[in-house]
This record gives C-alpha cells, structure tokens and sequence, in this order.
C-alpha cells in the first residue's frame, strides 16, 4: 500500500498562467496565453493527446456562424430563444462574432471542414431555425492536431504539459486566485502550483446522474468529466449560475452515445414516433425540443426512432464512416452485436442521463464575455462557463479570450510566494483520506449509491419533495464519502472526483428547489409548479460559498438585450442583484441503494513491440520514422504513418505522399485517410497528381480529392478520372469538375453506368445551374433514386413547359423520393403552373413529399395568395415539420 507524503514534502510548481485541463478549452486557453508571452503551466488528469470529451474527436460543429450563411445576430436571437431569455447575451455574442476566425484559426492547425465545389464552407441546416452545422469530416483527428501544434518548438518553450495531475482545490489568497492543490494519479505525490492567473477548463459534470445501464462510465458525456471545475469554482467563492437547467440529450437507446441525428439529418433522417410521424414541433435545440422527445417515448406512439432504412445504400455507407469512426467508433460494433443495419433497421432513440454542461444546456460557472469569473485571477472556459449552447466552437473561443486577457495581466501581477498552508492542508486531507482507511467502502460503491440518489430525486419532474429528500441524501453522504477507502494514488483520483460529484449534487437540488417554477422544458420541469413565472423568475439564479461554508443564492436580473428578441423583451431589467433564501426542506429520508457490481476490466494484451517503438517516438522527425515506414511489418508502416500525421514533423508531405504506393492496402487506406485529413494544410498538394495512376482505387479518389479541393488540378484530369474504372473515383471527379464549373464534364458523366455518379451529376449540375438537357436525360433514367435528383435539379436549372408533364407523372410514382424530387422540381416552373400542382402535392401520404411542397410554396408565400392559401391548409397538418416550414413561410 502506498505511504501518504508528508505536506512539508509537497512539490511546488510555478507558472505565470495555470489551465486545469487538457481538452477543447483548456488547449486553446495555453496555446493563447503562450502567444501573449505567458508561462504556461497545463495540468491534465489523464494526458493531453487523448484526454477531454475531444478526444475522439467531433463529427461537426454545432454553431459555425460563417459569413454568408448566417449572422451573428440571428445566433444570439436563436439562442436566446432557445434558453427562455435568460441569457447575457454579450457571452454569447463572443462566440458568435469569433467563431468563424476560431474555425479559420483550426483549419491552419490541419483541422478539415467540409466544403462544397466551389470551397465554400458547406454549412448545413439540421434544425429549422438557423444554418449554423458545419461538418468535420475528418473530426476524429480534431485533438490529433490540437497536440501537434502544443509540441511545436516555439510552443514547447513556453508551455509545460503536465499529465496524469489531478488539481483538486483552486488556492486563493485575500480572494485572488493563485494556484492549485494537485495529485499526482501515478506516484501520488502530492504538489502545490503557485500563478498569477488560473484557467478552469475541466469540461461538464458528465457522472452527475446514472444511466439507464448502471455502468458508473457508461455516461452520454465524457465520464473523465466528473464536475472537477464545478466544485472547485465553488470552494473557491465563484458564483455559479443556471445549475438548475440540466442537459439532457437524445441517445442511442441502451447506448449511451449521440444518436447524431444533427449528422443523419442533412443526409435524410429524421426523427419518427412508433407509427412513422415527426412529432418535434420545436424549432431549436432546447429543454423544451428534449421534453417533447420523452414526452412521445413514453406516450402511446412510442418509442422513437431515428430514420435511416429508407435512404440509399451509398448514403448510408456514407452515414456509418461519419459515426463509427468519430466520438464513438463502438456504435458500429453496437449495432452489428445486435444484428443490426442501417439499411434494415432504423435507430430506437432514448433521453440520457441528467448532466450539468453549458456547451449543451446553462449551467456552469458565470463568467463575462472576457470568461472571467467573480473570483480575480480565476477564469472558466469551455463547458464550464455558463455561456449557453457554447458547443464546441464556444469551448475554442473562450479558452481563447480566457488565455488572452489572463496573459495580458500577468505585468501587473505579484507572483505568489508561499502558498496558503490552510488549504493546503485541507486539500491534503481530502485526497490522501482514504488511504487511512483502505479497508472502507470502494469508490464504485458510494458512487453508485450517490447517483442512484440523483436518479431517483433530482431528474425531471421535480418536485419540492423529491428535492428536499435528495439534499438531505447528499448531506448525509459527507459522512460517507469521508469513509471511503483505497490503497493506490488512482483509487485516491477516484475518490476525490466521488465527492466533485457529491458538490455537483447538492448545488443541483438546492438551485432546483429555490428556482419555484418550471422552465427550459424538460431541463427544470417542475411537476408541482408546472408554470413559467416570467414575473418572478426573470433573472438568473446564481449560487456561491459563503465564508462559513453554507450555500447562498442571488438572483442577477437579465441584462437588456442589444439584439432584440421581441417576444421575450419584458425579461430584462435594470434591478440589482438580490439575495434569496432556498425554501425549507421538506420530506422523510431516502432510502439506501444497494452495492455496484462494476468491477475493475481485465489486464489486455500489449502492442507489438515495433509499434510500441513507433508510438513511443516523442516529437519524431522523418529521419526517425524511415525506418518504420519501411519496416516488413505492414502494422508498424500503419502506425508510422498515423505517427507521421499525428506530428507533422518538418518535410512530412513526401513520406505521406509516397505511402499512398505502399504494397498493403491498409497502408495506402491510413495514408489516404490522412490524406483527406490534411488537404487544407498539407504542402505542394500538386505532388499528389502521380497517384492519379495508382492501381488502388481509393489512392486514385483521394488524388482527385486533394487536387479539387486544394484547387490546383484541371478539367483534364478530372475529366480523366471520370472515366475511372471505380465508381468512387468518377464520383470524386465529377465534384471536381463542378469546382471548376465544368458543366460539359459533368453533364457527361450523366450516361455513366453507376447510379451514385448519375445522382453526382444531377447535384452538380443543379449546383452550376446549366446542362438543362443532361438534367432531362436523368428524368427519364430507369432508377427511382436518379429521377429524384433530376427532378430536383430541374428546380435550379429551370423546369420549362415540356417538363412540366414529366414532373406531373412523377407526383403520381410510388417513389416518395420521386415525387419529393418533383416538388422540388416546380421550384423553376412558372407560379401559375406551380402552386396548384403543389396544393395537390400537399396531401401526399409521404411526409417529406409534403415538406418538399411547402418549402417550394415559400418561394411564393408574398406574392401569390394562392399559395399562402396552401401553406395556411399545412398549418393543420399531421406532421411538425410541415406545419413548421408552413408557419415560417407566413410569418415572414
């Protein structure tokens, strides 16, 4: 059993800018501060290159404002909306006005996005409101990318990575911030940082409640994310706000990972009840989106599903290399262990657990649009912060104004001498407690027990009872968890995040029993106060530490809004901040759970030892790798490449280039993976032409790929590769064709043998807006799915009175996809050939097919009565999206 270190023997460690944790906002938080001129100490629980709820990557970005595509102040209206109005809307006004400098910022990192032909950012509408999705198709290498830019030279100099830390208590002296207590997971040495400013960015309370499956890891969110930041803002004295409003989110049912429906839908999914109808009426992603979700489970239309068994083969193998390689790759495995297929089953959806995340929700530590906290010297970025619906993007962007303005009052600021012997002290005896008792009750067991708890008592409906019988648990277990036992500096780490979740607990029922009233839908649903009390709760609800160690609560008036939301205007005010008490608990006492049976996974078996050799290389140049990217073993050229990716050293283009020739198919697939990875960024893409010959087939699209979208090929060689004798290749070249707005190329791969490259060239043509006559070749092509992208493709390239009885037909085919690509077609017709044809289409059985008439009828909604008269009959109908689109045409 491990000795427990003296405090005389703590470690010290000096920095001018601390950042607890390694992930989204925690890395761009260094990276910053360390280009302001700042030391940067980075402190990381697990370890930097794969830790965070970005370490498997993103498979897009939620909340992209990209010029052109949307404007900031349609975002800070959406979600104000989103958040009932209670939001500071200049928070999120950072996010929205730097975000696309943020995603510029990423691309010169190596990080890709998708774009269209013409290199424009492809940015996708998933919810009704808004086109703010930007996907990222190569995001399972976003935290890749992040890393080899933390172990440039110019960064290694002024940043220190320190893993396998686990900070438990930020240290304040006279209320300043100025360091941290920390753990070391591995040698349990105990060690004090002393700074000057320091950076909370440890993610959401991921492990707040239990999923459905028990397993104490098997949470929605990263279950790393125990609340670490959450609880040590508040015995720090920051104020934390919304921690009423939880996250909830739409799963894979028995999964626990996303269902991706924001990915699925802009390839054709869409959410159905039991009987196959939309049923989601909100326009946004919100509490009130997610209580119409459970509402719908548990009614008699039950259960839901994510609807993907109706689209094409190609699509859907284009669907499972987005989500079974990126934030969860075992989904793929999860389907096949249930015999499961996209193309035959559609997805069973469920809710998660309850979480504490503003990325996704508002809950987290107040911070202003600079993300400084109430607490000097003490910043929160990332899920942390309470800025709403912050997602991703956010996360970058306020770890980059956190690094900034910390690094920016270093100059004016002592550097700490001793550190505060109290809190140390305290926080010695907080981590190093069990060890003391190592026969008492495991951390799997109190946890459990603790968020079975959480379960039963704090998860929506909430009532004042249910609450009162929760804090009075979770009082209760301080005894506890003060009793808990282990024997190694891991179950030390452990323990200590039982008791981060323990405060996460408690603040979140005793906020969801002062805030008397319901809203944010499902994420504080009160059952006994079913109403929104704008009168009474238009403010946020803050929390804090008082000097004795009790809770107390201030109610901070909504600041006027300077982007009008006119149905929300009568929130803000210009009161002061008020004080209010928590209700008095009632209710009897909970009952005791029984003991976990999670039990520690099996020892595995270790990696070759070449590839032990290549993975172990730190900061390899090429001349390292040589060796291994010739190696006999095909495995260990694979992992070199991955190596070689993973850090760009100086010349690494070559090496990765001529790795698309290598002899094994997985080599070539790897690099070609990497390839696509780094086509923003990789040097003289050029080079890549002589692979236009390779044997491979995959090797040949990614050559035309990397030329279209890097914009240094030509319509001869693209013209060439649509010739291919792989579908795969022509399809890649047909879209490189359109980027050079090549439509005689194009129209002519509408003759090719293979349906994808005909459905290629119907979007394309659509897109370049010409090849009328290839368009109407298509419309009378012998597969269904081509006839609806040519149909389609009539809309944009004009659909004349000789296509007219074409179309007609079509509305009359069996292929729904048909006959929504026909109303999709008389988007070019004449409005007076249009709208009647359209108020036909409008009783369709297929409720795409009537989706697709009421977006064509918008384009008419101000001029032409008769089909404002069309779209008021959709008002009424079965489906919410119709009825959505329909009341969006009328209300412009």
């Amino acid at each position: 059993m491990m000795q427990i270190p003296e405090l005389a023997d703590t470690s010290r460690l000096d920095c001018d800018v601390l950042v607890i944790g390694g992930g989204t906002a925690g890395t761009m938080a260094a990276l910053t501060a360390a280009e302001h001129g700042a030391q940067v100490l980075l402190l990381e629980k697990a370890h930097v290159r794969h830790s965070g709820a970005l370490a498997m990557g993103m498979d897009g970005v939620n909340n992209a404002v990209i010029p052109g595509k949307a404007s900031p102040e349609d975002y800070v209206a959406e979600i104000t909306r989103a958040n009932d109005g209670i939001v500071n809307q200049r928070t999120i006004y950072q996010t929205a006005t730097r975000g696309f400098a943020m995603v510029q910022r990423l691309e010169r990192y190596g990080v890709k996005f998708e774009k269209d032909e013409h290199g424009e950012y492809a940015v996708r509408r998933v919810h009704r409101s808004g086109s703010y999705v930007l996907p990222m198709p190569e995001g399972k290498d976003v935290k890749k990318a992040l890393y080899r830019v933390l172990r440039q030279r110019s960064m290694r100099e002024r940043i220190t990575i320190e893993n396998r830390l686990m900070p438990v208590r930020v240290l304040t002296d006279n209320g300043r911030a100025v360091g941290a207590a920390a753990l070391n997971s591995r040698t349990g040495e105990f060690v004090a940082v002393a700074a000057k400013a320091v950076i909370l960015a440890t993610g959401a309370c991921g492990r707040l409640g239990l999923p459905a499956s028990g397993y104490l890891y098997g949470t929605y969110e990263n279950p790393t994310n125990a609340g670490d930041g959450y609880s040590m803002a508040y015995h720090a004295g920051a104020e934390l706000s919304g921690i009423e409003c939880f996250q909830v989110n739409p799963l894979i049912k028995d999964y626990n990972g996303p269902a991706c429906a924001y990915v699925a839908n802009p390839f054709g999914g869409y959410q159905v009840n039991a009987l196959g109808e939309r049923f989601v009426d909100s326009d946004y992603w919100s509490g009130q989106m997610m209580l119409e979700v459970k509402r719908e489970i548990e009614s008699a239309r039950g259960p839901i599903y994510l609807k993907v068994s109706h689209l094409p083969d190609e699509t859907l193998t284009a669907l499972e290399n987005i989500l079974h390689t990126t934030e969860r790759p075992t989904r793929g495995t999860f389907h096949a262990n249930r015999g499961q297929d996209y193309r035959t089953h559609d997805v069973e959806m469920h809710i998660s657990e309850i979480g504490l995340c503003s990325g996704h929700s508002a809950s987290g530590v107040w911070v202003d649009e600079h993300a400084r906290t109430t607490v000097p010297g003490l910043y929160a970025a990332g899920d942390l912060a309470c800025v709403p619906h912050n997602y991703m993007i956010g996360a970058f962007v306020y770890g980059d104004l956190a690094g900034e303005h910390a690094a920016s009052t270093i100059a004016d600021v002592v550097a700490p001498q001793q550190p505060p012997e109290d809190q140390l002290k305290e926080a010695h005896e907080l981590v190093y407690r069990p060890i003391r008792q190592p026969d008492g009750p495991p951390q799997p067991q109190v946890e459990y027990k603790l968020r079975r708890f959480v379960n039963d008592y704090v998860a929506p409906p909430k009532t004042a009872t249910k609450l009162s019988i929760a804090v009075q648990s979770f009082e209760r277990m301080h005894d506890e968890i003060a009793e808990m036992g282990a024997t190694t500096p891991h179950e030390l780490m452990r323990a200590v995040e039982v008791s981060f979740i323990r405060d996460c607990a408690e603040m979140a029922a005793r906020s969801s029993l002062t805030r008397t009233e319901s809203r944010w839908g499902l994420y504080h649903d009160r059952a006994d106060l079913p109403d929104r009390d704008d009168e009474e709760w238009r403010y946020h609800l803050n929390l804090r530490k008082r000097p004795d160690g009790s809770m107390e609560f201030l109610k901070r008036p909504v600041a006027p809004y300077f982007v009008p939301v006119p149905e929300l205007e009568h929130l803000p005010s210009e009161q002061p901040v008020a004080h209010i008490e928590q209700p008095v608990l009632a209710g009897g006492q909970a009952p005791a759970t029984s003991a976990s049976r999670v039990r520690p996974a099996g020892p595995s078996q270790p990696p070759s030892p070449r590839i032990v050799e290549v993975v172990t290389l730190e900061s390899p140049t090429v001349a390292d790798l040589a060796q291994y990217l010739t190696d006999s073993d095909p495995g260990v050229r694979r992992t070199a490449v991955a190596t070689l990716v993973e850090n760009l050293p100086d010349g690494y283009s070559r090496p990765l280039l001529d790795a698309l020739g290598d002899g094994d198919g997985e080599v070539r697939r790897t690099a070609a993976d990497s390839a696509r990875e780094l086509a923003e960024v990789i040097p003289v893409p050029e080079d890549v032409a002589g692979q236009l010959n390779s044997a491979d087939p995959v090797v040949r699209a990614v050559a035309v790929y990397l030329l279209s979208a890097r914009r240094v090929g030509d319509r001869v060689q693209y013209r060439r590769a649509s010739a291919d004798a792989d579908h795969r290749v022509r399809i890649e070249a047909v879209r490189a064709l359109v980027s050079v707005d090549d439509a005689e190329g194009v129209a002519a791969a509408a003759t090719d043998d293979n349906r994808e490259v005909r459905i290629a060239a119907a979007n394309g043509l659509a897109t370049l807006r010409a090849g009328v006559d290839a368009v109407r070749s298509l419309v009378g092509d012998h597969d269904p799915l081509v006839r609806a992208a040519a149909l389609a493709a009539l809309g944009a390239v004009g659909c004349g009175d000789d296509d007219l009885a074409h179309v007609q037909r079509a509305l009359t085919e069996p292929a729904w996809q048909v006959r929504e690509g026909a109303a999709r077609a008389l988007a070019g017709a004449e409005p007076t050939v249009a709208v009647p044809t359209l108020t036909t289409a409008l009783t369709d059985p297929h409720l795409d097919v009537r989706k697709a008439a009421v977006l064509t009828l918008t384009r008419w909604a101000d001029d032409e009565p008769a089909a404002r008269e069309a779209l008021e009959l959709a008002l009424q109908d079965g489906d919410a999206d119709v009825r959505a689109y329909a009341r969006k045409a009328l209300a412009v």
